[in-house]
């Protein structure tokens, strides 16, 4: 756990999974943290508020699909509307960030990771925490 003041949570929406990743202005650094189940009801919001209880974040991170082709679409929406409740909810400063790419970069290092013998089978599961990692480090990068 880490105190709120430079704590930031990024998240990969997604319908059925929401990939969660945990950062600090300190390091600079985001890893992945854990994946959230998500409904046709939608987000986990009592989990979602434990994860900001034990955490305090200073800010929310949401990764957005901007450049997708039209069948996309439909998911950046759900994924903006996923982040503006975040703030409706918690009142938090929340960025959104494209993560166009984050989902394949996440499993391209989970891939070498297994081949350098440091990983295991890559689930669904890891793929979208470390996405959300992906998303959360972008966000370090872009604001110095």
């Amino acid at each position: 756990m880490a105190s709120g003041g430079g704590t930031l949570l990024g998240f990969d929406y997604g319908r059925r999974r929401i990939g969660v990743a945990v950062g600090n202005t300190l390091t600079r650094r985001a890893r992945p943290l854990l994946t959230l189940a998500a409904t046709d009801a939608g987000p986990d919001w009592t989990r979602i508020a434990a994860l900001l209880a034990e955490w305090q974040p200073a800010r929310l991170v949401v990764g957005v699909p901007y450049n997708d082709a039209a069948p996309g679409a439909e998911i950046a929406a759900e994924a903006q509307r996923f982040a503006r409740r975040l703030h409706g909810r918690f009142l938090l400063p929340v960025d959104t960030l494209d993560e166009q790419l984050s989902s394949a970069a996440a499993h391209d290092t989970l891939k070498a990771a297994r081949r350098a013998g440091r990983r295991g089978t890559i689930g669904k599961e890891d793929i979208d925490s470390a996405a959300a990692a992906v998303i959360l480090q972008d966000w370090f990068d872009n604001h110095s």
